[in-house]
């Protein structure tokens, strides 16, 4: 029977940090479309806003699977705590 390893506490806070920061700056960027450009001075579509929405999308996408997988290990390593003998 093979035994299935639990996820570190460390692991399923990194997730859900990553997943918290790319949501932050995911609804920053709706509210806000030249952070990049104040903060980097790079400018790719010329204040035409098409790159913004394309990085909102990106940073939305990564919380919502980053979340997922946070809660996917946090139920993985309770589940593995209640099954031990």
């Amino acid at each position: 029977m093979a035994v299935a390893l639990k996820p570190s506490k460390i692991r399923i806070g990194l997730e859900a940090a990553i997943a918290l920061f790319a949501g932050i700056l995911g609804v920053l960027t709706i509210f806000w479309h030249d952070w990049i450009e104040a903060l980097t001075g790079w400018d790719p579509d010329h204040h035409n806003g098409s790159f913004e929405w394309l990085i909102v999308a990106a940073l939305l996408l990564i919380a919502i699977v980053m979340g997922a997988v946070a809660r996917r290990d946090s139920r993985l390593r309770a589940a593995a705590i209640m099954a031990r003998p």
